[in-house]
């Protein structure tokens, strides 16, 4: 769906692909000298460079580190099939809304690499011993550092401009919206044992708010990437605004109850991190009970601010069919 930003505003008719004010160039070997396309080769490189150094000594082992080698392979093939689309001219016959798709991935990947660059080196490479895996291994953090920055620089270049007509996705709410379901997988991830919440009707209660949440976020992302928003019985801002509202209201009550059932000792939570048994000692790979609740509860948080900043900058768009 194109949009129209006020003051904040987007109005031109003219877009350039790379965020710098240059036409781009599709269909030919020439949009990879064009600065987005020398970007993207930059994100295959190095995600190709960091899943293959740590596939050349198989330094991942348990969950997190397969996370990571996810995230380098994932990264990597689909960068690789948007190169093949520009490079050959293929955006019309490309499934997906080609205005949104690009943004709404170098979004998610950067996000991806950002999680890969703090997770793999935490949960895996300082339990290294020294020599050739824990070199390869740090090299391949470092280019997923690389990776990370050059998918939050395209992100940075193709977002919306003052003067342009584009895709909702490329807006803040629309970028808002990437990081809100990202969050929530997260904190799916964190709560994918039901030890944390299982008997307790509160606890319980905040799942299915991260459940309700992520759906609605996803639903607008899949509309808007699938060019479906016409397709709702009320129109699309006003379901944006209700949903950004519904959401701010629902994670109020989880920033509330999960903390308070988790860590207050009243409700049967832990207060400190050392009366949790299965944190008692460090276990390489392994996040105990205490740490997943902790990081559920700032992830809860964050997800929260990034619906208010939502709810605001979804008032403040104007929306334009």
């Amino acid at each position: 769906m194109p949009v129209t930003v006020t003051r904040t505003t987007i109005t031109t008719t003219t877009s350039s692909s790379s965020g710098l004010g240059s036409p781009t160039i599709v269909g030919s070997p020439r949009a990879l000298t064009q600065p987005l396309g020398l970007l993207r080769l930059l994100q295959l490189l190095s995600t190709c460079v960091a899943f293959s150094l740590v596939a050349s000594v198989g330094a991942w082992t348990g969950a997190m580190g397969n996370w990571s080698m996810f995230t380098w392979c994932f990264c990597f093939s689909v960068t690789f099939i948007i190169l093949i689309v520009e490079l050959c001219g293929l955006q019309a016959r490309f499934p997906l809304s080609w205005r949104n798709f690009p943004i709404t991935y170098a979004c998610y990947a950067a996000l991806f690499c950002l999680s890969a660059s703090i997770i793999y080196p935490t949960t895996y490479v300082q339990f290294l011993s020294h020599g050739r895996s824990r070199d390869h291994a740090i090299a391949a953090t470092t280019f997923s550092c690389i990776a990370c920055v050059a998918y939050a620089t395209e992100v940075a270049w193709t977002r919306a401009r003052p003067g342009e007509i584009t895709g909702y996705m490329a807006t803040v709410p629309g970028l808002l919206k990437v990081l809100e379901t990202f969050v929530a997988c997260v904190i799916f991830a964190f709560i994918g044992g039901p030890s944390l919440y299982q008997d307790k009707p509160a606890l319980e209660w905040c799942v299915a708010v991260y459940s309700i949440c992520f759906i609605l976020a996803a639903v607008a992302i899949l509309l808007n990437l699938g060019d479906c928003t016409n397709i709702l019985p009320i129109s699309f801002p006003s379901f944006l605004s209700g949903l950004a509202l519904l959401s701010v209201l629902l994670y109020a009550t989880a920033i509330v109850l999960w903390p308070l059932y988790q860590f207050s000792e009243r409700h049967g939570g832990h207060s400190r991190r050392y009366s949790d048994v299965g944190c008692s000692n460090r276990h390489t790979y392994y996040v105990c009970d205490w740490d997943r609740r902790l990081a559920v509860a700032i992830l809860t948080a964050i997800n929260l601010l990034a619906y208010l900043a939502d709810l605001v900058y979804s008032a403040r768009l104007v929306f334009v069919r």
